[in-house]
């Protein structure tokens, strides 16, 4: 019994260890640095992004969906998601419309892209907070992040790895 007690003592002890190094991260200022208030000129579609990146890292903006291929877009507490192609044609646009059930949205989705994008410190490591909690995004949402990029056509998946210093959450349109 005394050996679980100190065993879940030491346990506690190490979480609590970890504490300041979250309680470090002043989100306001986070936040103020990489929330934009104006779109970025120049966003690109995934599909474009994807015929101009290469392995070498290139200035990007790009505009996309949060999204993921049947999973939570999400990692968390990291400041990272994934990004779908936004739809371009008017049948995505009507009311009721879902990409999910939808023969057309599923054969575009399947052959497009996706974005991964993620968050730095200063210090170079992904910001340990939840993207969800840091930009008040949800999956669904249109966004326009800048950046740098990377395609590798060598990778069995076409995914954009994108290191983003902006982000821009457009406005839902009525």
């Amino acid at each position: 019994m005394i050996a679980a007690r100190m065993q879940g003592w030491s346990m506690a002890v190490v979480c609590c260890a970890a504490l300041p190094a979250l309680a470090e991260v002043d989100v306001a200022k986070v936040r103020g640095t990489l929330v934009l208030a104006e779109e970025p000129a120049g966003a690109m579609t995934l599909a474009a992004a994807k015929g101009k990146l290469t392995t070498t890292p290139q200035p990007v903006v790009i505009a996309g969906r949060i999204g993921a291929k049947g999973i939570d877009p999400f990692l968390a507490d990291k400041a990272s998601f994934s990004l779908l192609e936004i739809p371009t044609d008017d049948h995505a646009a009507k009311p009721g419309h879902k990409p999910d059930d939808c023969p057309f949205c599923k054969k575009r989705a399947a052959n497009s892209p996706v974005a991964a994008v993620r968050f730095l410190g200063a210090d170079g490591k992904e910001i340990p907070l939840d993207a969800r909690k840091l930009f008040g995004i949800q999956s669904g949402q249109d966004v326009v992040i800048r950046g740098s990029g990377v395609f590798d056509p060598k990778l069995g998946v076409p995914i954009l790895q994108i290191t983003a210093d902006g982000i821009h959450v457009r406005k839902p349109v009525k």
